[in-house]
């Protein structure tokens, strides 16, 4: 007798199949606050919102704005974000980068096939 699939199988085989991402080397690999970063930045993005370091830097959940701009710091080197300049040469804008972008569009592709699989 087989066991009938459940929605969470779906969720599960996703996360397997983005943890096998994450280990490529694309970019180097992200710690969870700037895995929050990222997604905050994502959506942003998708929403055509700007947002600003300050902004970044004033959001309460991300913790003090010494760390995140420390974060910010490291997902640059990193090549997960850019800052572009904005009419006030004093505020940055936070942005994905081409290679962020990409990783989404891998992650989309995860959730696509785990789909399918489900």
């Amino acid at each position: 007798m087989t066991i009938p699939k459940r929605p969470a199988d779906i969720y599960l085989r996703f996360l397997q199949l983005a943890d096998a991402l994450r280990g490529l080397p694309s970019l180097p690999p992200l710690d969870p606050l700037e895995e929050r970063v990222l997604a905050i930045v994502a959506k942003a993005s998708r929403e055509e919102e700007r947002l600003s370091v300050r902004d970044m830097m004033g959001k309460k959940e991300l913790g003090a704005p010494a760390t995140v701009h420390s974060r910010l710091t490291s997902m640059r080197e990193k090549g997960w974000l850019i800052l572009s300049d904005t009419e006030d040469a004093r505020r940055k804008q936070v942005e994905l980068t081409q290679a962020a972008l990409l990783y989404f569009d891998k992650l989309s592709n995860c959730m696509v096939q785990a789909a399918k699989q489900g």
